[in-house]
């Protein structure tokens, strides 16, 4: 277990058994006393009992809450501007509305909705769609709209006939199998959905996971092995050595997550053939109050061959986001999410709350902010939990901390991301607006 946060899941799972420790040994010591060594025995099937139904209670049946929020479009007024989307549970409003503001999902001549000669993805395109697949439950991305989202891709107005890749890094406990996932139908893993479109399209799975500890060398260099591309040096300033996965997809491309499509024939790559689209899920986070499109870089890089997560405070995964690709589009599933402070990232049915919204930004800085300020920690207030500081992205605490130092390291990279609402226009559609 190498990854800090599965510790700290595997130490909130211990906790109620932690606490009645003392209390059990010193009935176990009057037992013996007393020849009453049933006692024991009760108390054991009393614990047993008790974590089983508290497991079975927040995994089945606590399933089904929701808060009503209230969310206001808004204008910036300063510039240069970045634009956040909001829309009511799925990725087709979502992108209807991203059209309708100018932003068009597909690039294409045709003149077809959602369509431009300036839009973000063309037929030819390969697509990695960057997933949370390190949890089960409301942990993983939702694949209800990660199918939505495939589809539209494969729906582009000239005929798609590109290449999309479901990827992620679980960092040594991913699966994009999971049995009980985040979905409307808890046994469609990623996989499965996948597997509707994988027979007619080029449309497949990578598991990072599985070549996370393999460190080798560029295409160009001549290694055409699967694994990651780790920097030399440390980074000055963040203390992170960057890292990066290559890898030959199941329909035969060769992928450089910072080069672009590598062609083996003439020996180049394409940079711009090679398009992101990062899709994590809102969440609190044990460690670093908040995850959501910046963190969700850690199931990018390598956490055995670099230690990442140690130099997230500094702003290491806006330092590796810049020095490899930064996506194309964010999308981040807000449909469950979990807003209690400090419980994530791993996340039951019975812990997450639905807000059924669905959110996007090609700017991953205000999309965070915004979606943190004003969806998450909104839940936590109406909900009255505790330490909801620890989701305030303006306070000084880690989720604040390591927003505003990737946002500095983007911006060195010349990124204009911005943690500034002033600078932040909010369009929403099919949502109650307050």
């Amino acid at each position: 277990m190498t990854y800090p946060c599965q510790k700290a899941a595997l130490a909130n799972s211990a906790v109620l058994f932690s606490s009645i420790l003392p209390a059990f040994a010193a009935v176990q010591r009057r037992a013996r006393s007393i020849g009453l060594k049933w006692i024991l025995t009760l108390a054991i099937s009393a614990i047993f009992i008790s974590g089983t139904s508290y497991f079975i209670l927040t995994s089945y049946f606590l399933q089904k809450e929701s808060v009503s929020l209230s969310l206001s479009p808004q204008q910036a007024s300063s510039a240069p501007a970045s634009e956040v989307y909001v829309a009511n549970g799925t990725i087709t409003e979502l992108v209807n509305l991203m059209g309708s503001k100018g932003l068009m999902f597909y690039k294409s001549e045709t003149g077809a909705p959602n369509s431009g000669p300036e839009g973000l993805f063309s037929n030819s395109d390969v697509i990695i769609i960057k997933v949370n697949c390190q949890w089960d439950q409301r942990g993983g991305t939702n694949t209800d709209l990660l199918k939505e989202l495939i589809q539209l891709l494969l729906d582009h107005p000239d005929g798609f006939v590109g290449e999309i890749v479901v990827a992620d890094n679980g960092q040594g406990r991913g699966s994009l199998n999971w049995p009980r996932s985040n979905a409307a139908n808890e046994s469609q893993s990623a996989e499965a959905v996948v597997s509707l479109y994988s027979g007619e399209h080029k449309v497949s799975t990578y598991l990072w996971d599985k070549i996370a500890s393999t460190e080798v060398q560029e295409y160009d260099l001549g290694d055409l092995r699967d694994g990651y591309i780790v920097s030399p040096n440390e980074d000055h300033t963040t203390g992170v050595r960057t890292s990066y996965p290559k890898f030959r997809t199941a329909k035969g491309t060769y992928i450089s997550f910072k080069y672009g499509v590598w062609d083996p024939a003439t020996k180049t790559y394409d940079s711009g053939k090679l398009k992101i689209i990062n899709f994590p899920v809102l969440k609190s986070h044990s460690i670093y109050g908040v995850t959501a499109a910046v963190k969700h870089y850690m199931g990018v890089i390598s956490q055995p061959l670099t230690n990442t997560h140690d130099y997230v405070g500094r702003g290491a995964l806006g330092k590796v986001m810049a020095e490899t690709r930064v996506p194309t589009l964010n999308i981040l599933d807000a449909v469950w999410i979990n807003a209690i402070p400090g419980n994530g990232p791993d996340t039951t049915y019975g812990e997450a709350t639905r807000t059924n919204l669905v959110l996007a930004s090609t700017d991953p800085v205000a999309l965070d902010y915004w979606a943190s300020k004003h969806i998450l920690l909104q839940t936590a207030t109406l909900k009255r939990y505790a330490n909801s500081e620890t989701l305030d992205p303006d306070g000084q605490s880690a989720f604040g901390t390591y927003l505003r130092n990737s946002m500095e390291q983007l911006a060195a990279a010349g990124y204009e991301y911005t943690m500034d609402e002033s600078r932040i226009t909010v369009y929403i559609a099919g949502v109650t607006q307050g």
